[in-house]
């Protein structure tokens, strides 16, 4: 089996089955069910991870609602799904800051060939969170917003990082999306179940283009380097 049927066959199965979520959080599983979904996810993950090579393992928070959300490849909106992968999508072409960032230093690593030959993305939590608010809005929700909800998903995460090296990941070094919370949490974790031997934290690509956009071309040239570091000591 591939290291993309692998993938294929994780999100086929994935499902939170753990403690009841605090009242307002839900959760979207774009894996059940949607069958665009079940399409994009053989389509990108055949054409990018149809070989056994293993990868290095980026994670991020959760799948915001209109990225992985919708198209259920982690980072990757409906607008860059089309243009950048060349993958189909019908509906509304949503917009996701992130995934602006990640396929722009996706090209400047060599392109998604490239790049998803090294490294595989998925979250710590899988599945994508959101928040009613009062006004009956809902928006994306972190899984450390709230001290309840990360206890009661905790169980969850540590079993989906296990699945995620299963899949065929070196466990040498994990890529963590985020400088704060995601990788104090996830460094927790490592220091008690010793996934990993060592936690690369970079800055979450919302937090850049939000608060650093002008610094842009810095932060691509950082992940670039780390990545390197990792990857050029590994078979092609």
């Amino acid at each position: 089996m591939s290291f993309g049927n692998r993938v294929i066959q994780f999100y086929k199965e994935v499902e939170y089955a753990g403690p009841p979520l605090p009242s307002d959080i839900r959760i979207m599983n774009p894996y059940k069910g949607d069958s665009q979904v079940a399409r994009i996810c053989k389509d990108f993950y055949g054409k990018y991870y149809n070989d056994e090579r293993p990868r290095h393992l980026i994670l991020g928070i959760n799948p915001g609602r209109f990225g992985g959300g919708l198209t259920g490849i982690p980072f990757t909106d409906p607008k860059r799904l089309i243009s950048e992968c060349n993958i189909a999508y019908e509906g509304k072409l949503m917009h996701e800051t992130s995934s602006v960032f990640i396929y722009e230093m996706i090209n400047a690593y060599g392109g998604p060939e490239a790049f998803y030959q090294d490294l595989y993305i998925n979250s710590l939590f899988p599945l994508a969170l959101t928040q009613i608010g009062a006004n009956g809005e809902e928006k994306n929700y972190n899984y450390y917003d709230s001290k309840e909800l990360c206890n009661v998903v905790t169980p969850s995460i540590i079993e989906n990082i296990r699945k995620q090296i299963s899949i065929g990941c070196y466990t040498d070094v994990c890529f963590c999306f985020g400088t704060g919370k995601n990788e104090k949490f996830i460094n927790k974790l490592n220091d008690e179940y010793h996934f990993f031997d060592r936690i690369v934290a970079l800055e979450h690509p919302r937090f850049i283009m939000q608060y650093k956009s002008k610094s842009k071309d810095f932060y691509i040239n950082k992940y670039l380097e780390a990545f390197a570091a990792a990857t050029s000591s590994k078979p092609k």
